[in-house]
């Protein structure tokens, strides 16, 4: 009896052993049995695939007009003549005067600024050093939208970073809206120097 159930055994082992070996040399291209295949064969579109689900048979859909993403801050203000003098009596800044912020405006200014603004605001920055036309100086220049530079305004300043002006570009891309605020805060240090 003892030998009958060795043998049954013998020969389970024997048969799974055989299975095994023949179903993994079956396919060589075969990895074997799939761990969570979902995590490449996903069932998601991608944004360039076409996709049945929409009308225009597009994955990459726009978003719904008027939206606004989460955490957006908008500013209201054209980028026109008109919105430039409108923000520069209606906007200041929302930020404390903290010892914390300006650093920060500071750090910022150094970084994005003084390449063309100079170190301290001067216009003596390094592109004007290759032929770039410099920028006026914070303290002793005349803005040309008219008014001395050291007179302009929180909202002017803020204008001026979120939309660019003349040679300068927008730094909206670069600069958060309240690293936009911290860099006014700064540039104001520098209208006193």
């Amino acid at each position: 009896m003892l030998a009958m159930k060795f043998k049954l055994l013998g020969v389970t082992v024997i048969a799974i052993a055989a299975t095994a070996i023949i179903t993994s040399c079956s396919d060589k291209r075969s990895t074997g049995w799939e761990y969570a295949p979902n995590m490449y064969e996903h069932l998601a579109y991608d944004p360039d695939q076409p996709n049945p689900n929409f009308k225009d048979g597009k994955t990459a859909q726009l978003p719904p007009v008027h939206t606004i993403p989460i955490g957006w801050v908008t500013f209201d203000y054209p980028n026109t003549h008109d919105g430039y003098e409108a923000s520069g009596t209606e906007v200041t800044s929302p930020l404390p005067q903290t010892q914390a912020n300006f650093a920060d405006g500071q750090a910022l200014f150094l970084h994005f600024c003084s390449p063309c603004h100079g170190v301290e605001g001067q216009g003596d920055g390094e592109v004007t050093k290759h032929g770039f036309p410099p920028p006026p100086s914070y303290s002793k220049g005349q803005s040309s939208r008219g008014g001395d530079m050291k007179d302009l305004t929180d909202g002017k300043i803020y204008h001026t970073i979120t939309y660019g002006l003349n040679a300068m570009g927008s730094y909206a891309s670069q600069l958060a809206p309240e690293e936009r605020w911290k860099v006014v805060m700064y540039i104001h240090h520098l209208q006193t120097l």
